[in-house]
């Protein structure tokens, strides 16, 4: 559990280790687009290292990085067709942030890091935690950037008539004021938390 539960908390791909970030922060727009291209990721985490962990002895050291590449370009891909055959608003709205999980570093850094040194068993566990980690990073960001500069969650009115949503939240700039603030918030409870512990 311990092998799972790490990609949750202590080292969230997104919140921890701060890895990703032009995807994390490009796709939250909405929660929908946050879990889209979550799960997307997760699938493509739990895929590779398993193919990864399996092949880690046969795989030359000298192109390795190489053959990693290969195996997360090819499970990016399945992913990709099967959203566009499925789940085409979904994919017009992701765009290029699909393929571009390829060179996602917290793939990449699973592979290398973890896949390439451990069980099957045990990388598709890190896989499955590390993207739900992310996962969860991306629907943090995304709900707070979808209330506050929509006034919706997943889509559905959830503030009053009234409210004047604040459009800066769902541009760029919004993206960064807003997982500064979440960092923030994040370390103050940690620090709280070590205090105690003092």
């Amino acid at each position: 559990m311990n092998i799972f539960t790490k990609g949750l908390i202590k080292e969230n791909p997104v919140l921890v280790l701060t890895l990703g970030m032009c995807a994390s922060l490009a796709t939250t727009t909405s929660v929908i687009n946050g879990i889209g291209m979550g799960l997307s990721t997760t699938v493509v985490l739990i895929c590779s290292n398993a193919v990864i962990a399996a092949l880690r002895k046969i795989i030359p050291s000298k192109v390795r990085i190489a053959s990693y590449i290969v195996v997360i370009a090819a499970f990016v891909t399945i992913v990709e067709m099967l959203i566009n055959a499925f789940l085409p608003s979904l994919a017009s709205s992701l765009g290029v942030f699909i393929p571009l999980i390829v060179v996602n570093c917290i793939i990449l850094a699973r592979a290398e890091a973890f896949a390439s040194k451990n069980s099957i068993f045990a990388s598709v566990l890190d896989g499955a935690g590390m993207g739900i980690g992310f996962t969860l990073a991306l629907v943090l960001i995304a709900s707070v950037r979808e209330i506050i500069g929509v006034g919706t969650w997943c889509g559905f009115k959830i503030m009053s008539s009234g409210y004047q949503p604040a459009t800066a939240f769902i541009l760029p700039a919004g993206a960064f004021l807003t997982f500064g603030i979440i960092l923030a918030v994040k370390n103050l409870i940690e620090s709280g938390k070590e205090k105690k512990n003092d």
